[in-house]
């Protein structure tokens, strides 16, 4: 599948989907169709994974550019260059070292977390997006939300040994494999680095997240 029929696919799919945030969308004259699905080089080892876009997405068309990912690319940045990341355009160009995806490609109504009836319906094109539309196999998750993704439509075992492995104390250090299969059926192995959401309200993890993020940027020797 084409990126052209990707769009077309994921816009077939938001028909009459109840919940999106059209207010924000009209703000900035975006069509609450278009999703604001995965972007990078394909051939990028790394991917990251998180909830589904906010304002900021909506009106730059990209992913993990508001304030929650402007949190990882001034990490990213600042591990990869020893210094503060200087502007927008900088945390831009280095997010190209990664593949960028979400559970759903659709701004929600008050940023709430969309339904798992709603993440069932788009979550065949976003495995298909991750299979066929990148290379890599190691994935950082960002938060619960994105991490269990990864349980949807998979056999009762293997949703059981991710819940598990989120309920771990020591999941943001370790990582755990999981298939993702993609609409024509051909399937591959991801490796999961579970993160918290780096949010600011989340109290209890959000100043610990520039420690947490360098710890698996090292462990991936990104470079």
């Amino acid at each position: 599948m084409g990126e052209r029929e990707r769009r077309a696919a994921f816009r077939e799919a938001a028909q009459g989907l109840q919940g999106v945030d059209i207010a924000v969308y009209g703000a900035y004259g975006r069509d609450p169709l278009e999703p604001v699905i995965g972007q990078g080089d394909a051939n990028v080892p790394v991917a990251f994974f998180g909830r589904d876009p906010g304002r900021d997405e909506v009106q730059h068309q990209m992913p993990f550019i508001g304030a929650g990912g402007q949190k990882v690319r001034h990490t990213i940045y600042h591990y990869l260059h020893k210094r503060e990341m200087p502007d927008f355009e900088a945390s831009v160009e280095v997010g190209k070292k990664f593949f960028w995806a979400n559970t759903v490609p659709y701004k929600p109504l008050g940023n709430k977390a969309w339904s798992m009836k709603v993440k069932k319906r788009f979550q065949p094109l976003i495995a298909d997006l991750l299979i066929k539309g990148w290379n890599g196999s190691d994935v950082i998750t960002l938060g619960r939300e994105a991490f269990l993704w990864f349980a949807i439509n998979q056999p009762r075992e293997v949703k059981q040994q991710l819940e598990a492995f989120w309920g771990e104390d020591t999941r943001f250090e370790r990582a755990i494999s999981v298939t993702v299969t993609a609409l024509d059926g051909t399937a591959r192995e991801l490796r999961l680095h579970p993160l918290p959401h780096p949010s600011p309200l989340n109290a209890t993890w959000y100043k610990r997240f520039p420690e947490l993020l360098t710890a698996r940027l090292c462990q991936l020797k990104v470079k």
